[in-house]
């Protein structure tokens, strides 16, 4: 047996409960780590209120979390990786515990703290996927509504990097953080289609919400093409003809890609707090009361 946190009943982050397990075996192909960090998604939270419940139904009782890093401890079958090994992926059933298991290691680099290790894989991922996806070429104008958040930084400097000019919606706490990362800042609220136009005269060629703050229809007016617009946060996608980007295409690359790019510094993933993992109901209320400026992480 361990410990995890677990939850069997939707509701408000006090359903989240630190319980005793079983702790899981690795199947064919899979590895088991000892977990040294594990990262707080959105989607977490999403799952455990129910909001999700008619897409990713849960079977109680649920252990959340999407993503991990830690040390192979035990081995399945066919495993690319070996015991002793410092790793960092997906998890398969969850990622808030002492134990947790991977489908497909990701070799940690020295350099690479367990915090922006386990940090990296869902957000990272959902920033390489949603660029890839949005159409956005070098020499274009991009606009990032939520790029002071996990997935829009990265997003901001994968998309800087390739030649795209972007334009960032943040609060006004974050102007100095996007402007260091290559974007020019522009503050979300009433008035901030105006603060774009007047940001970016050339006019703007594709947008990728992250925020999920209704501004759907308004950015599809900024590019002049439903097309051009694509959230990964806001429901109400459909209605406005826009896309909604989720699930994971084959990123077999992707992973290894950010993973480099993170330990050699030329890319920035901040990690806001950390949390014993007691503590995750108390990780989940204060991103939903929107505290954070950066990842939170469970630390084992």
């Amino acid at each position: 047996m361990s410990q995890a946190i677990t939850f069997s009943a939707y509701g408000a982050p006090d359903v989240l409960q630190l319980s005793a397990v079983d702790t899981p075996e690795p199947g064919p192909g899979q590895v088991r780590i000892r977990v040294r960090a594990a990262s707080v998604n959105p989607l977490d939270m999403k799952i455990r209120s129910g909001l999700m419940a008619g897409k990713v139904p849960a079977h109680f009782p649920v252990t959340p979390g999407l993503d991990a890093a830690g040390v192979v401890d035990a081995v399945g079958e066919g495993a690319e990786a070996a015991v002793g090994d410092e790793v960092l992926g997906a998890t398969a059933g969850g990622s808030y515990g002492e134990y947790a298991l991977l489908d497909r290691a990701v070799a940690k680099p020295a350099a690479l703290s367990w915090e922006v290790a386990a940090s990296l894989v869902t957000v990272g991922r959902t920033a390489f996927r949603v660029l890839a996806q949005s159409g956005v070429q070098a020499g274009q104008t991009l606009l990032i509504h939520g790029a002071a958040g996990s997935v829009g930084v990265i997003a901001v400097q994968l998309a800087v990097a390739r030649g795209v000019t972007v334009i960032g919606t943040v609060g006004a706490h974050d102007d100095d953080r996007l402007t260091a990362l290559g974007a020019t800042a522009v503050r979300y609220g009433d008035g901030w289609v105006e603060r774009v136009q007047a940001a970016a005269p050339q006019g703007v060629d594709h947008v990728i919400d992250a925020s999920g703050a209704g501004v759907l229809a308004e950015s599809v007016a900024l590019t002049g093409d439903s097309a051009h617009v694509i959230t990964i946060a806001d429901l109400s996608a459909a209605q406005h003809g826009v896309r909604f980007s989720a699930g994971a295409a084959d990123q077999s690359e992707t992973l290894p890609e950010l993973v480099r790019s993170a330990a050699d510094g030329t890319l920035t993933v901040p990690v806001w707090r950390t949390y014993p993992l007691a503590e995750a109901a108390q990780a989940h209320t204060d991103l939903e009361a929107r505290r954070n400026r950066g990842k939170a992480v469970l630390l084992p």
